[in-house]
């Protein structure tokens, strides 16, 4: 199979027996993120990097990523010039919030707040800033890439077609995004016969992690303790990456 700096990813992760190839990869575009703003490289010393740092911040679960990572130095550093236009913000919406009167549809509405349309400039802050992350974008950005990347391949790579219809399936959101993608990408018999393979893919193993989890279960049985655990021992994570996408039994990612 002839790689190249843009498939050897994709490949490396449908090499990889991974419940879903897209998680990989994700997880990689993550690590890279983290990496690159806290690594040896110092990236969060560019003016460049520390003004998109800035202006976007990070979600609770990045926070953490970079609380783990270790470099206490740069992230102080990141959170020091964040927090001084965070209060610049704070002070203008306390400010508008203080010197507006709520309208007349405002009044009407229900008394308990729904998060999801924030009737204050402060809820709709707040709000924005939660929807806003240096890392996520990262991802955001370059998962696109490796979506079209998989239906070149697919399209004219034989080596590449076997390793799909040899894999694992994905998880759900992966899925789900494969199976729309797909809409778009291939056309007549090429798109049918994508879908009788990816289908195929999902249910059987789907169907393989119920019976492994099953079995985990089952093996906590005193009458099954001397029978051999097969593939369930760690059939609780992959059941939980193949719902939902991500990996929850991974060690701390550390500089």
């Amino acid at each position: 199979m002839k790689e190249s700096i843009y498939t050897m990813p994709l490949i490396d992760a449908f090499r990889s027996s991974d419940e879903c190839p897209f998680c990989f990869i994700e997880r990689e575009l993550e690590h890279h993120a983290v990496s690159f703003i806290l690594g040896s490289g110092s990236s969060y010393m560019e003016d460049d990097i520390r003004m998109e740092t800035d202006r976007l911040g990070f979600c609770r679960h990045h926070y953490k990523m970079m609380f783990d990572y270790g470099n206490r130095l740069g992230t102080a550093l990141m959170l020091s010039t964040h927090f001084h236009k965070l209060n610049q913000e704070l002070e203008k919406q306390i400010h508008d919030f203080s010197h507006s009167k709520p309208s007349f549809l405002q009044k009407l509405k229900k008394s308990s707040p729904d998060p999801s349309q924030p009737g204050t400039n402060i809820g709709a802050w707040v709000t924005e800033k939660e929807s806003q992350c240096y890392i996520c974008n990262h991802i955001h950005q370059n998962y696109p890439r490796y979506l079209s990347t998989f239906f070149e391949l697919y399209l004219h790579n034989e080596e590449f077609v076997s390793l799909f219809q040899n894999s694992k399936g994905f998880c759900l959101p992966h899925f789900r995004d494969l199976t729309e993608e797909a809409q778009i990408r291939l056309k007549g018999k090429e798109q049918s016969a994508f879908y009788t393979t990816l289908f195929s893919l999902m249910q059987t193993n789907f169907k393989r992690l119920e019976e492994e989890v099953t079995w985990f279960v089952d093996k906590c049985d005193y009458l099954n303790r001397d029978k051999d655990w097969g593939n369930s021992k760690d059939s609780i994570q992959r059941c939980m990456q193949k719902a939902a996408g991500g990996y929850p039994a991974d060690s701390v990612f550390t500089e």
